[in-house]
């Protein structure tokens, strides 16, 4: 009974976040994000995902984290989340928008073995999962958005994955504090073409989108 309580407490939180984001999710999507959150705090104790333990931060600062960020692939078709680690919010954008083909690709085995757990679990048929360096990753349909949340430096982040990008598509970096220092640092043919605060509910920590495109040629 004591595990029962404690989901429904959890639903309530991530039930009070979605409503506070403005999204449409189902019941059945917001119990799938619970179940993927299971996965994740259960995979978590051998594996070491994530740093955050407490189901209840989980929810705040991985779940309405990455689901603040959802509203920015309305356009998206196919998007590859970089270094997916426990799969944000790559799983996340798979949960919320089911019309999305999502690819994670990670270098760590034990990563993409949670996450084609995950994939198999909650019957995910528009996910796919790469264990691979991104910069040796080669696919027959380029991305139109590739994501990446606490991966890498931009510069690095563009520079890796960046042959994987479909013409006039974008990056959208998930970043915390403003990264002043990493855009002045961009690569020549690369340039921010805005930036977006989000403001997660519960947290109180800065949060900002990066949309990153290819400047174009004279």
């Amino acid at each position: 009974m004591t595990g029962l309580l404690h989901r429904d407490d959890l639903t309530r939180t991530l039930a009070d976040g979605i409503r506070a984001l403005a999204l449409q999710l189902d019941d059945a999507q917001t119990g799938r994000l619970l179940d993927y959150l299971a996965l994740l705090a259960k995979w978590n104790a051998v594996y070491n995902l994530t740093a955050v333990r407490d189901p209840a931060q989980m929810v705040t600062q991985h779940l309405l984290d990455s689901l603040a960020a959802v509203p920015a692939f309305a356009h998206a078709q196919n998007v590859l989340d970089v270094g997916a680690g426990g799969g944000l919010p790559g799983i996340v954008l798979a949960i919320a928008r089911p019309e999305l083909r999502v690819s994670m690709i990670d270098t760590v085995h034990k990563k993409t073995a949670f996450l084609t757990q995950v994939k198999g679990e909650l019957g995910l048929q528009n996910v796919s999962v790469y264990t691979a360096r991104v910069e040796q990753l080669q696919v027959t349909q380029d991305f139109d958005v590739i994501t990446s949340r606490a991966f890498a430096e931009l510069k690095d982040f563009v520079t890796w994955s960046g042959h994987l990008l479909a013409p006039g598509g974008r990056f959208i970096a998930l970043k915390g504090v403003f990264p002043h220092e990493e855009i002045a640092r961009l690569p020549a043919g690369w340039k921010v073409a805005s930036t977006e605060p989000l403001v997660v509910p519960g947290m109180e920590a800065e949060r900002h989108l990066i949309f990153i495109e290819k400047e174009a040629t004279p």
